[in-house]
Parts: C-alpha cells; structure tokens; sequence
C-alpha cells in the first residue's frame, strides 16, 4: 500500500510513541492534521539597520563577535551567557538568561545572526535565538510559530511538518472548486499550504491565508446547509394541530400584550408547529425580554394539539422558576405540568415517570434529570432548551431521541448579532425578540473606581434599608499570585465584618457541590440572605425580583455582553434597580467598555459593540457558546469571508448534480457524504 494523507503521524521519522502522544493532545493524529496544523503568528526575523530599531522592539542583528561568550551564574538555577558583536562600527552588548548551552555557538571572530529585544537605552540585546552564523544554517525572513505543548517544541513541530510537506504535497487534497478558485482568486491549497508554514514574503503569507480560511468556512457550511437541507427535506417532522381559536384565546387571557416582537416570534414557531416539517429553531432574546411567554404560548398549542411537551434548564433553581410561573398559567386551563430534578423524591419521581408514560401529563419541566434511560414519553411532540449552551450537543440529542422526531426550540439570553446567528447557526431557524415589554423600569448603570468602594457600600446599605437585596460579583473564587483582581471569598469575609449583626451575607462560586449552590440561592430567594456574593455562576440563575442592586468588582475583566448578563439579575420587580461597575481600566478602549455600559440597556447593541471591540472569544465567554472553533479564520475579522462561504454553499447544496458531478467527489468525500442519485438527493 502506497502512502496516503491520512496515514498517522507515526510514519514520519523520529515521531515515537511520546512525540506521537505530545502531537495527539494538539489535534494532530494524520499527515493532514499535521499540515493543517497552522502557525498562529510569524516571527519577522529580517536583519535591520540599528538606526531603523525601535526601543522593545524583536529584531535580528547579525555582526562579528569581539568577546569571548561568558556565562555568569546566580541563584540555584540561573544563569547569563554574556558576549559583544560588532555591527556596522557600534559595539553591541549581547545577554542570553537560562541558556548557557549555547556558548559553544558563539566563536570569536566568526560571523552570528541573534533574535532578541532591543533595549535602546543600553544599546544592547536581550537573546531569544541564534539564528545562524558564518559556517551554520542560513534564516529566512520569516519564523512560523505554532501552538506546542511540554511533550513537543515548536521547532520540533516546524521540522515534522517540513518533512511531512516534502513527502506528501502531492496528496494534499484540493476542496474548493475551480470556479469558486477563479472567482474569489485563490491559489491553489497545495500553494496554501506551504505559504502558510514557509512564507517570503507577508503577501505570499496573506494569499495562503485568504484561501484556507474560505476553504473552512466552506466545508463547515456545507455541512450546515447538508444537514439543514436533510432537515426540510425528509418530510417526517410532526404536524402539531392545535386549535388556531383555542390558542388566540389563551393569549388573550394574559394579563398583558404581547410586544411587537413577540407576536412575529410568536406565529414563527406556531407556523413550523403546524407544518409537516421538522422545526428547529433558536430564540434569541435579551434579558427580560419574554421568552419565558413565548414558550409558554408554544407549550400550550402543543398539549392543545394532543402532544407532550419537555422543557429542559440547566438549574434546579431555573426549573422550579418556570414550574411556578407555567402552574399559574395552565392550571386553571387543567394543562397537565409536573418538576422533574435530582431532588425529585423518589415516590414523586415514580408517579411523574408512570403518569409521562401513559400521557397523562402534557408537559415535563426538569433538568439533566429528563435524558435519564428510565424518562419515557408517550407523545412527545415538543423539547424546548433554555440556555442551550449548557447543555452538551449529546444532551440534547438523547432528550431529542425520546420521541419520534419533535419539533426543537433552543432558547438563550446571549445577544449574538443576527447576522452572526445567521451564519454560525446556519442549520437553524433564527428568532430574535428585539423589543422588551412595556413598563419595565431601565436599570441605572454606573461606573467607578476602587477607590469609591466606600461611597458604593454606603450606598448599597441604603438599598438593603429599604428591604432591597444586593448581588457583589467577583471574578475569581480566591486570591490569584498572577492575577490583580478581586477574589469572591475575600469579598464575602469583608462584607460580613462590615455588615456584622445588620445584614446577612452568603456566599456562591462555582467549586461548592450543587447541593450547596442551590441551597444558597433559596436562601437569597427567600430574602434569608440579603448580600449575595458570588462569581460569574449566577449570570444564568434565579429571578429574584426584590434584588435592586447588582455591583461587579473588575468590571473592565468581562466582556460586554458578559456584564449586561450580570446586570440582567436586577430589575426584575417594580422597583428602581442600579448596576455599579467598578473597575480601574488601563486604556482608552476599557474606558469605552465602561462609558458603553453606562449607556445602553441593549444586549444586541452590546453584543455588536463587544465584537468590535474584543471579538467572538470575548463576546461569547467559554466555548460552550457552541460557536464553531476555527484553524485560521475568525468570524469577525473574516466575517465577509464566512458570508460569501454560506452563500457558495447553499447554491451548492441545493444545485442537482453536487452529489454526482465528478468535479465536486473530492469535496464530497472531504465532508463525508455519501455519494447519491439524483433523484435521492431531491
């Protein structure tokens, strides 16, 4: 058997079983993941004129050496490898620290290239490398650097990936089509592929990266518009019939209108409920927008239709939240609605299990507790998600997977722009309440400096006075020796000295059991506590309409969207509510971030700003956002990129002969679809 792109990185020589095992905690296990293994950034290691060099700058002089190397120990296990070059008439002081091992390299007389800081003060070099001398190896103008770990260098991943380029370039596969090659003007992915880790020049650097970074973007679209067009295609999605006036009276009974947006919303989701199609959609709403209604209005057509209905939340705390708003709902209407969670007790959980089975209940609110083996449906036809991004894609699949093909609606408060949703979410519907109820009174936000904290505990006092509750969020559990912030526990003991006998103060952060975390949180609910001091885990968490005041020390740590979650925890009741952000920003973009937060209540206006600003990783927090994690591209600096990729794949998805033409086999094979007729295919 000849070689093939796909052989294990094993084959290469000098890859052994702990290198091999090094390369696998990177991603890396074939010849093509290997190649694919981008560099994040280059070094530009050109040699310059010392009069060009900015002080700090990283350059690389190249002189005679006029000293012999000497190595100057201090401390257990440090050292300083000392010597001078000559460049262009100037003497220049040349210091390597902890790298003794190179004295053998430095040759009086001979000609060396160093890498190093410059420090313009001193005139001399802080050495990070040799990079070759007279009778060595010559540099190139720029150094490719990658992603390693302890078990590998990343020169030793540069070396591996030369020697995978010079035996295997030939099999390197070519994805994008010809016309969409010449349309865009991209060069060959063969090409790509060695600019990227060899480049000569920024603009050979710059061509690679333009075409591998729509080559993943397209792949990744193809497969979203693939699955999406399976989705609307197969035709088995259920056709939930409710009653049209049945429903209409059920709105009406509320006790307040529906907003603009919720209406739209609304009759989107109600439309694919009673289409043959299988729907899945994503609501997107800011923090107290009215999703909670919305989905409501989705439970109640369902059980109107006949079918069950599961809502999943990633809390005990959420769950009983929704269990005791949706009672006061569809109890009078005699809608079947039962709390299924961890601390469910057993004879309860017995009953609940035997009365869903037996499709005595319409609608099941529970937590992870609902995808256990032993929960059976007996007509499931509706599985809502609140904050879906808690939930594992696995998760939702097995709750998916206990009826025969329901109708899906994720649901989160993350404010992504909808353009973005569009496009990151592509196999999904997208719905976007944009629009919050009438009435409610705007959170007054401001910011301050540490200093102040005096005049903001004053303050906080007066809310509590008043029978108000206060959120103080932290962004650590516990004193960090690297990181300047506040830390939760720190907080807490402070709080409780200052407060003493007046106030009770709690405690919550993500490192407490469950049963701790919940047990805090009713305690706070319930008024029991009337400080609660916390990390970034109650940013999706209990409504407590009596909290007025919501202070984040660090403010300048979060993303902006991040913060306007925090804030959601406040104004949740007919009183006035205040955020205090207190931070001590250290440039004019932290500023901005603050003075931004002071004047919008937006999430969707906060989200856009937050990708301008600090881009996706930022805006979206974890990478539980369920976001795409790309090699090269980014999806706000190429957000152009990505859109005409979506639009190239829906043309393709949906063009007859994408599935048969020869000219796309290397593509299909690429996303690992199956090669079908025609007449399947549509």
């Amino acid at each position: 058997m000849g070689k093939k792109i796909y052989d294990s990185v094993s084959v290469l020589p000098s890859v052994g079983q702990k290198r091999q095992e090094a390369l696998n905690q990177l991603g890396v296990f074939t010849i093509l993941d290997l190649l694919s293994h981008f560099p994040f950034r280059y070094e530009d290691i050109q040699e310059k004129n010392l009069l060009e060099i900015e002080d700090q700058e990283k350059v690389t002089l190249k002189g005679n050496v006029v000293s012999e190397a000497v190595v100057s120990r201090f401390g257990p296990k440090k050292n300083r490898l000392s010597f001078r070059l000559i460049i262009e008439h100037a003497v220049i002081s040349i210091t390597f620290f902890n790298q003794s091992y190179l004295k053998n390299k430095i040759v009086l007389g001979e000609e060396l290239a160093v890498f190093g800081k410059w420090d313009a003060k001193r005139k001399s070099l802080t050495g990070i490398k040799i990079l070759g001398t007279s009778s060595g190896d010559s540099t190139n103008d720029f150094e490719s650097i990658y992603k390693a770990n302890k078990g590998i260098k990343q020169k030793t991943i540069f070396e591996l990936v030369k020697k995978a380029y010079q035996n295997y370039h030939e099999l390197i596969p070519e994805n994008v089509p010809n016309e969409l090659k010449e349309k865009y003007r991209l060069i060959s992915h063969n090409e790509a592929v060695y600019g990227m880790h060899f480049p000569t020049s920024q603009e050979q650097s710059k061509q690679a990266r333009r075409e591998v970074i729509f080559e993943e973007f397209l792949l990744y679209q193809l497969k979203l518009q693939s699955l999406r067009k399976k989705q609307k295609a197969a035709g088995y999605g259920l056709q939930i019939k409710y009653d049209v006036k049945d429903l209409r009276r059920f709105i009406a009974s509320l006790p307040f209108e529906l907003t603009k947006a919720q209406k739209r919303v609304v009759n989107e989701i109600c439309t694919d409920l009673k289409e043959p199609m299988h729907m899945h959609r994503l609501l997107q709403g800011d923090v107290g927008s009215g999703k909670t209604i919305v989905a409501a209005i989705a439970l109640f057509a369902t059980a109107n239709a006949k079918y069950q209905s599961a809502l999943m939340v990633p809390t005990e705390i959420l769950a009983e939240q929704h269990m005791e708003s949706l009672s006061q709902l569809f109890d009078p209407l005699e809608v079947r609605i039962a709390l299924l969670t961890g601390s469910t007790k057993v004879k309860e959980r017995r009953i609940i299990l035997e009365e869903l089975e037996n499709g005595q209940l319409d609608i099941i609110i529970g937590t992870h507790a609902l995808i256990q083996k032993d929960v059976y449906f007996s007509r499931l036809g509706l599985v809502i998600t609140d904050e879906q991004h808690r939930f594992g894609v696995n998760q939702r699949k097995i709750l998916r997977d206990k009826g025969k093909e329901p109708d899906v609606l994720f649901m989160t408060a993350t404010p992504i722009p909808r353009t973005l949703a569009i496009t990151t979410y592509g196999e999904m519907d997208v719905s976007i309440i944009d629009e919050l109820p009438a009435g409610r009174i705007p959170i007054e936000t401001t910011w301050t400096r540490p200093k102040n904290f005096e005049l903001t505990l004053e303050f906080m006092e007066r809310q509590l006075r008043l029978g108000s509750q206060a959120y103080v969020i932290c962004p650590l559990i516990e004193e960090s020796e690297t990181l300047d912030v506040k830390n939760a526990t720190d907080i807490y003991e402070k709080l409780s000295a200052y407060y003493a006998t007046r106030y009770q103060v709690g405690l919550l952060h993500g490192k407490m059991k469950s049963a701790e975390k919940e047990q805090v949180m009713h305690q706070f609910k319930e008024n029991k506590l009337a400080v609660l001091v916390s990390t970034t885990v109650i940013e999706v968490g209990v409504n407590v309409p009596n909290a007025t005041t919501m202070v984040i020390y660090d403010a300048d740590r979060f993303g902006l969207s991040q913060l306007h979650q925090l804030r959601g925890r406040v104004g949740r009741g007919h009183k006035e509510s205040y955020c205090i952000l207190v931070a001590n920003p250290k440039s004019e973009t932290g500023i901005e971030r603050m003075k931004i937060m002071t004047e919008t209540l937006d999430g969707f206006v906060l989200s856009e700003k937050d990708l301008e600003l600090r881009g996706a990783g930022d805006l979206f927090g974890s990478k539980q956002s369920g976001l795409p994690n790309f090699k090269v591209g980014d999806i706000i600096g190429d957000f152009g990129a990505l859109e005409a990729a979506r639009q190239e794949a829906t043309e393709l998805v949906n063009n007859p002969k994408f599935m048969i033409d020869p000219k796309y086999s290397q593509l299909r094979k690429s996303l690992g679809l199956e090669q079908l007729s025609e007449q399947n295919f549509n």
